[in-house]
């Protein structure tokens, strides 16, 4: 692997310890995947930032003491709680202290603390064709495949060797010539009034994603009037049921304006469709509750967006959430700064809805909570949900999440693509 001189200095101890030990993980990694060179990149988003095991707290802590600091603008993934509102979310003390400290240094190593999982929502938002590390399956998916930024899966803890060298290994998808489509995806049998409900797309992502898996597939059919909260609940499913790290949503990504461009001006070799009959089923392996009875009602992966709270407090106008059932919003910083500031927060809790941010709803206190079925307009929520938290889960749209919330009873309208 070529190594500039100024690299070989850094790898030498010139510039410290902290810059030594990233730059040679990165170089590992480089070699690993066949890197000539590396090459720099302009912004980082960590995604090794819930406090999960001690290897991650151990490893960032030891960076910042080392004197590491982020040499690219930065940005943080959710921390696995509410940083401010911890004791509404009932997390003990002594869990808070981890959570602190993980977050403590990440801030000395000088990361913007914008704990979100969605950052092409606020920020430093990329530029079609910028070369960017993030990390966050559904935020990787999102650059690429809708902003048209280009960045690998970037796993925990490589992230922040990224930032502290501000480079990466010159491999993948920062390459035009790996962006290249290998197969295309087309739906079929599709009406208006389906992509008119909004929790087709969600649905839509996952079948998606179980097709491609990790490779780069062009997906044509998406209406052109598609919204950007739609496109997100797209990608983070595809991220969540697959590996996908770039989907060319035909007519959309900016690189991929038509078929041809999908693949880079070859034809597509492979052409497999998905018909309404294969979300229909994909959403019922998303309903494992036993019963009617619902506690838990969380929404919010990844992080609500403006026109999202505007829809939700559309919704539960002149209504209460049921006294049995905790109702939980995530969201960051600013997006939570807006809503207090247009007294959208205020009705919101009024109505007996819960906000929170910077945390994951997948990483909530289970201990201090006895939740016995969740429900959320999240396919990627309802991926991992059993598999993370032990809970049943029910996939609906959100308005069958309001619904459910106000009676205290799982509430949800045939879908216009479950057929007969």
């Amino acid at each position: 692997m070529y190594l500039t001189d100024e690299e070989k200095r850094i790898l030498d101890g010139d510039k410290g310890e902290a810059a030594r030990l990233a730059l040679s993980i990165l170089v590992d990694l480089g070699k690993l995947y066949g890197a000539e060179t590396l090459m720099p990149v302009s912004q980082v988003h960590i995604d090794a930032t819930l406090y999960m095991v001690d290897a991650g707290l151990q490893f960032a802590e030891k960076m910042a003491s080392l004197g590491a600091k982020a040499a690219v603008p930065t940005s943080l993934n959710p921390s696995a709680i509410d940083l401010i509102r911890w004791k509404e979310l009932r997390v003990p003390p002594e869990e808070l202290i981890k959570h602190q400290r993980l977050a403590s240094a990440y801030l000395t190593m000088q990361a913007t603390p914008t704990w979100t999982c969605a950052p092409y929502q606020q920020g430093i938002v990329p530029r079609f064709g910028e070369q960017i590390a993030w990390g966050e399956s559904n935020a990787i998916a999102f650059a690429n495949s809708v902003i048209g930024a280009r960045t690998n899966r970037y796993a925990d803890l490589m992230d922040i060797c990224a930032a502290i060298i501000g480079k990466v290994p010159k491999f993948g998808l920062h390459l035009k010539r790996n962006r290249k489509a290998k197969l295309l995806i087309e739906l079929k049998g599709f009406t208006t009034p389906m992509f008119e409900n909004e929790a087709l797309y969600p649905l839509l992502g996952c079948v998606v994603g179980e097709i491609a898996s990790d490779q780069v597939a062009a997906v044509s059919g998406i209406p052109s009037a598609v919204t950007f909260d739609n496109l997100k609940g797209f990608l983070a499913g595809a991220a969540s049921s697959g590996a996908v790290a770039l989907c060319h949503l035909v007519g959309i990504t900016p690189e991929a304006q038509d078929v041809e461009m999908c693949f880079q001006g070859d034809r597509p070799k492979r052409v497999l469709q998905i018909t309404p009959k294969m979300v229909a089923d994909h959403e019922q392996r998303l309903q494992s509750a036993k019963d009617d009875n619902i506690d838990w009602i969380t929404v919010g992966c990844p992080h609500y967006s403006p026109a999202e709270f505007t829809q939700l407090l559309r919704l539960v106008e002149g209504k209460r959430v049921h006294q049995s059932v905790a109702f939980w919003v995530f969201t960051s910083r600013t997006v939570y700064a807006w809503i207090k500031e247009n007294s959208i927060l205020k009705q919101l809790t009024d109505a007996g809805i819960s906000v929170f941010t910077d945390g994951c709803p997948l990483q909530y206190p289970r201990k201090s909570w006895n939740f016995s079925a969740a429900m959320t307009d999240s396919a990627k929520f309802a991926n991992y949900c059993y598999s993370q938290t032990g809970l049943p889960v029910i996939f609906g749209s959100l308005e069958d999440c309001v619904e459910s919330a106000v009676t205290g009873k799982i509430q949800r309208r045939k879908s216009p693509w479950a057929g007969n």
